[in-house]
């Protein structure tokens, strides 16, 4: 099964992200995102060829290192957690 997931904008409401850490951060997303959805797939409204105009993923806790690719990550792991509510 092919997924194609397109994700228009990314608000990240009380993190700073230096302009020089996005393209890191971005990579770490996406490859995390596409790991977990190969792993456990996607809810059967969404399989079935369903859209979201948003979603509200859920909050995590930062670790005191703000390292992008970890925050890629967390970011990754919260998103995937609201796409299977």
């Amino acid at each position: 099964m092919n997924v194609n997931l397109h994700i228009e904008r990314l608000v990240l409401e009380g993190i700073a992200v230096e302009p020089a850490h996005r393209p890191a951060l971005q990579a770490a997303l996406q490859a995390e995102l596409g790991r977990l959805l190969a792993q456990g797939g996607v809810s059967p409204s969404l399989a079935a060829g369903g859209a979201m105009q948003s979603l509200r993923a859920g909050g995590f806790q930062m670790s005191a290192e703000r390292h992008p690719t970890r925050l890629g990550r967390q970011i990754a792991r919260a998103v995937y957690g609201g796409l299977a509510r």
